[in-house]
């Protein structure tokens, strides 16, 4: 998959990045990828939004079989979905790369968006989660609520904020039952979620691409 032009790629403490900066950075936009995906795969998702983002697109850091990245490590104990303990030392991971990047290139990153496909879309939902007062708005891509999220989403960690979420009926990786659950998580832990579904497998439609444009672009 080709990026988008006008970025970059970069390393930074240990990171491989993909970044598009802003001549007028109004806010930072994490671009999480899927499983065997890396840093040049959500940009395809990347090409309407608005100019004023500072987008960076972080390579995960274990390796996927058969290829690419995975936000957790390998392990045949761990076959099936990831759960919020294999995804949080990610998460954390990327908050402080975050800290680290912004206050290098002087942008305020004391909220970001942030949106993800698949396994990045369940990375976008734990971070939400477990760092709400971090994360403005979250666009969850073909994913899912990971398990272990119970005792989080009791406490109602995103009252006030806005999802979206989109979801292919078709998808034979991540069921739209699943989806659907997800959004039902979403809402008991207080957002308020925008749901786009069509008839596509394990992708994101055109019609539900223009609606995450619409909802990053105010």
């Amino acid at each position: 998959m080709q990026a988008v032009n006008n970025t970059e790629l970069i390393t930074f403490q240990n990171w491989t990045l993909r970044i598009r900066p802003s001549e007028t950075p109004k806010r930072l936009l994490l671009l999480i990828h899927g499983w065997t995906g890396d840093e040049n795969s959500m940009w395809v998702f990347a090409r309407g939004l608005p100019s004023d983002y500072w987008m960076i697109a972080p390579r995960a850091p274990h390796p996927a079989e058969p290829g690419g990245y995975s936000w957790r490590p390998p392990h045949p104990l761990t076959v099936g979905r990831p759960s919020l303990e294999m995804l949080r030392p990610a998460v954390e991971g990327l908050i402080h790369l975050v800290d680290g990047y912004s206050s290098s290139v002087g942008m305020d990153a004391k909220d970001f968006d942030v949106m993800g496909f698949s396994q990045g879309a369940a990375m976008t939902n734990v971070m939400g989660m477990l760092h709400p007062q971090r994360v403005r708005k979250m666009g969850v891509l073909a994913g899912f609520v990971p398990s272990g999220l119970d005792e989080v989403i009791a406490a109602k960690p995103l009252e006030g904020k806005s999802v979206f979420v989109a979801h292919g009926t078709q998808d034979q990786m991540v069921p739209v039952d699943r989806a659907r659950a997800s959004i039902e998580l979403l809402e008991q832990a207080g957002a308020k979620v925008a749901y786009c579904e069509d008839e596509v497998g394990h992708k994101v439609s055109a019609p539900c691409l223009r609606a995450l444009e619409d909802y990053l672009s105010y």
